[in-house]
């Protein structure tokens, strides 16, 4: 998700040499403020924010908003002061996920060379399509036309002979738009930029490059890499200065090994009551179990994320001697290490899970109709019936709910809110 400000006045002409420019990157724009756009077509044009309604940090905002100066992981505090006549809307994952899997269908349609990237982003090698497609610009043109016409929503792309640059040009695209930088203008291009533009390069990185006289890509190219290197980090230094001088070699990888899910979510007021947050453990072991069981994965290793009043972050987590994807396993693990953190007396703001150590599951998915034949299912069954019931009716029909067994531990039920008839 491009947290890059928008470009103001005309962009630069770097020349229209595609020969060896089969790299794509599709960024989508403002993607979660322009679903819920889609679905509220009488807010476009006004600036909406979605996240939090007083608190948490901002998760997307449409241009109208960026234009106050918001943007993505602002603090919904200060984004409000800054933008006090935004419309915020709560976010809805189920409906992003829902988008970003029609996205990616059209994007896998042209090439199945495809590197998703994260729920907005993906790779795309148009190496082999050319012949059949066109060339890559047109190619990009007809990405953006089919996501516009399909799903009426907003996208950019960025064409180079390497993906670090790709990126860098969707970005410069912004918004609804599409760059090319050809290959013979990679290293004019990159060194005109600063040095914060270079992939990996966060505010601690610029801030130590800065302490050597580092603050554009054209002075990191120039520096030596033993000098870099003293600045970063060896492995680091070396890396920067490659991106420096345009070398990336990675290529379109289509099949991206996820290395954790899980979900976290900012309390409706900071609290230091242990049976309120492990009710909110709950639900979030049960969101990161169906995703799990949606991506056909288990986990081998259960991490407990708290963060304080005092915005003091804090994690834990547990290695299990099974690999599970039920949420019940992942509720106690996630419960247990609470039980184990010293907050200082401090409230707390913030509580997340996550699965990690994730591998392919062997069990087959049950049908709704098996897990009720079977009265006495085990959890993996019940929770399963639940991600049926989910498919069938939506992702609101059942939820988790937080009873206290005989054991004084917190279970995972089936509980339905109403008629689903």
């Amino acid at each position: 998700m491009s947290r890059g400000p928008l470009r103001r006045g005309p962009r630069p002409d770097w020349g229209s040499d595609e020969s060896h420019c089969g790299i794509l990157h599709v960024d989508m724009d403002a993607f979660f403020a322009s679903v819920e756009l889609v679905r509220r077509p009488h807010l476009r044009g006004r600036p909406v924010i979605v996240g939090g309604e007083s608190r948490g940090v901002v998760l997307a905002a449409t241009y109208e908003a960026r234009a106050f100066g918001v943007h993505s992981a602002m603090p919904m505090a200060q984004a409000r002061r800054m933008c006090p006549q935004a419309i915020v809307l709560p976010p809805d994952q189920a409906a992003y996920r829902a988008a970003s899997v029609a996205v990616m269908a059209i994007l896998g349609q042209v090439t199945a060379l495809v590197e998703k990237v994260s729920v907005d982003e993906a790779f795309l090698d148009v190496s082999g399509a050319r012949r059949r497609l066109g060339s890559p610009t047109v190619i990009a043109e007809q990405i953006r036309e089919r996501v516009r016409r399909e799903l009426d929503l907003p996208c950019s792309v960025g064409i180079a002979s390497t993906k670090f640059v790709a990126k860098l040009a969707s970005g410069m695209a912004k918004p609804d738009g599409v760059l090319l930088i050809p290959r013979a203008a990679t290293v004019p291009f990159l060194h005109s930029l600063p040095v914060g533009s270079l992939w990996g390069v966060g505010e601690r990185t610029e801030a130590a490059l800065a302490r050597w006289g580092i603050t554009t890509v054209a002075q990191l190219a120039d520096s030596e890499v033993a000098t870099v290197q003293r600045a970063v980090g060896k492995v680091a230094g070396a890396h920067l200065h490659d991106l420096a001088w345009g070398r990336d070699p990675r290529p379109v990888t289509p099949v991206r090994q996820e290395k954790s899910i899980g979900a976290e979510s900012t309390l409706p007021e900071d609290t230091a009551d242990r049976s309120v947050l492990e009710t909110h453990l709950v639900s979030l072991a049960d969101r990161t179990a169906t995703q799990l069981r949606e991506r056909g994965l288990v986990a081998r290793t259960v991490s407990l994320k708290v963060r304080s009043a005092d915005f003091r972050t804090l994690t834990r987590s547990r290695t299990l001697g099974v690999p599970t994807d039920t949420a019940r396993e992942v509720s106690l693990a996630a419960r247990e290490l609470l039980a184990g953190v010293d907050l200082g007396g401090q409230a707390v703001r913030l509580v997340g899970v996550r699965a990690e150590g994730l591998t392919a599951s062997t069990t087959r998915p049950l049908t709704l109709e098996e897990s009720v034949d079977d009265g006495h299912a085990p959890q993996r069954r019940a929770e399963q019936a639940m991600d049926e019931v989910r498919r069938r009716f939506g992702a609101g029909a059942v939820r988790a709910a937080s009873v206290v067994d005989a054991t004084s531990r917190t279970s995972t039920i089936l509980e339905p809110p109403g008629d689903l008839s």
